[in-house]
């Protein structure tokens, strides 16, 4: 029996290079997940609600872009696409100068907004791109062994969005009473000088942006499968044909509001806890721990990949995770934070799998399937900013009512609940299909 290979030999630097675009845009996420948090204690006067359109801005790029993105590459080419996507995420990144210097949120929002735009073409281009170097029968493996730099990224993200950024505000070292005592000129030094804290990072990667657009602007890439046969029309047409793909889409738009929501409002579940049992966690700390599950589960997933078939293990893995976030809202104390740090274990294969099911066997039309689906991130500009509405229930704190006997900040993670049901459902309903899984 021929051993199946996931990446062939002669392709696998240039695969390399391009996996690294995979951990610029998980650096990205989760550099951008705490600055919730950083924008609340800054800009105090914002709600919950209203911290949370960090969020909403910074993945409402991706339901814009996608399909503009789709045809850009169906026009050029993958490579082209990807300079692009590196010249927008770079421009958004510098864009944070700017914003810091009038201090102003919405000019911070339309920043996030640009990068994303930028993220939209690189995971457009790079997720099909992956799927088409080598056997079709390895192109979910291959996917998940591409996502699996994505998690490096972010753990860089949350190390640096830590001890730049939450370490080094000022705005931090208040609470509201003792901020409230401070005069005008005080409290506008203080966020002066937080907002330019905020700033540094995106700034930083900027200039890396930059710096890795000029070498894929040199680099020969794998060109893939990039003839194009049918019309946008037609290609539309026949990957909506697929009993797999629409649904899919609809799984993934779930599953990344279930992420995004698990990743940012781990910061408030640990403040919570910190408030209510005068414990001194670090929420980074925690969330770092959470993205080293979802790493390891990565490579677990690759290899169970192998022995199970994908739309089975992703309904198990969507079980898994669904005790876990009832366990985050119905434990108390230290028990159920370690629930919500093992939702990622069963998280982590969620992506790329969903992906991988949805464009199975499509060859050229997956540049435009593929949009669709980086369209579905949008999921992490919809459902957060509703989990910030649950948190802002019963005022401004994070436990002000109870919601069927729990906190409001732990009852919020009804929503990732939710959530993550319906890519389970998902996994089940593939399973049932014939000849697309």
């Amino acid at each position: 029996m021929k051993k199946r290979v996931i990446v062939a030999k002669d392709i696998i630097l240039p695969f390399i290079v391009i996996t690294s675009l995979f951990a610029l845009w998980g650096f990205a996420n989760d550099v951008t997940n705490p600055m919730v948090t950083a924008f609340k204690k800054v800009m105090p006067e914002l709600s919950w609600f209203e911290a949370y359109l960090v969020q909403f801005a910074f993945y409402f790029g991706y339901g814009c872009m996608a399909i503009p993105a789709a045809l850009f590459i169906r026009w050029k080419s993958y490579k082209s696409g990807i300079i692009l996507g590196l010249g927008l995420y770079a421009t958004g990144a510098f864009l944070f100068f700017p914003a810091s210097s009038l201090e102003s949120y919405p000019f911070f929002l339309i920043s996030l907004y640009v990068i994303t735009c930028g993220l939209a073409l690189l995971e457009t281009t790079a997720n099909p791109l992956v799927l088409s170097l080598g056997d079709q029968e390895t192109a979910t493996q291959r996917l998940n062994l591409a996502q699996s730099f994505n998690p490096i990224g972010s753990l860089t993200g949350m190390t640096v969005a830590q001890f730049v950024v939450l370490d080094k505000i000022k705005s931090a070292d208040y609470d509201e009473t003792t901020y409230a005592v401070l005069d005008a000129a005080e409290k506008a030094a203080i966020k002066t000088a937080d907002l330019g804290i905020i700033s540094v990072p995106y700034l930083a990667i900027g200039a890396v942006v930059l710096v890795i657009m000029v070498v894929f602007i040199i680099m020969k890439l794998p060109a893939g499968q990039e003839h194009v046969s049918l019309t946008f029309k037609e290609s539309i047409q026949k990957v909506f044909a697929r009993k797999a793909f629409f649904p899919g889409v609809l799984a993934q738009m779930f599953y990344v509001g279930a992420q995004i929501m698990c990743w940012t409002a781990i910061f408030q579940y640990v403040e919570y806890l910190n408030l209510s049992e005068g414990k001194e966690l670090v929420a980074t700390y925690w969330n770092m721990l959470a993205m080293g599950i979802f790493l390891a589960g990565r490579f677990l997933g690759t290899a169970l990949l192998s022995k199970i078939k994908a739309p089975k293990l992703l309904s198990a893995f969507a079980a898994c995770a669904i005790a876990c976030c009832f366990g985050a809202i119905v434990t108390p104390g230290m028990p159920g934070l370690i629930s919500l740090v093992c939702i990622s274990l069963f998280m982590s294969i969620m992506f790329p799998t969903i992906y991988g099911i949805a464009l199975k066997d499509m060859g050229d039309e997956a540049k435009v399937g593929s949009a669709f689906l980086v369209m579905a991130i949008v999921g992490g500009a919809i459902f957060p900013p509703m989990q910030g509405l649950i948190i802002d229930a019963g005022g401004s704190g994070l436990s002000d009512t109870l919601i069927m006997g729990v906190p409001e900040v732990k009852f919020s993670f009804i929503m990732p609940m939710i959530c993550i049901a319906m890519v389970g459902l998902y996994g089940l309903y593939v399973t049932k299909l014939k000849g697309e899984n």
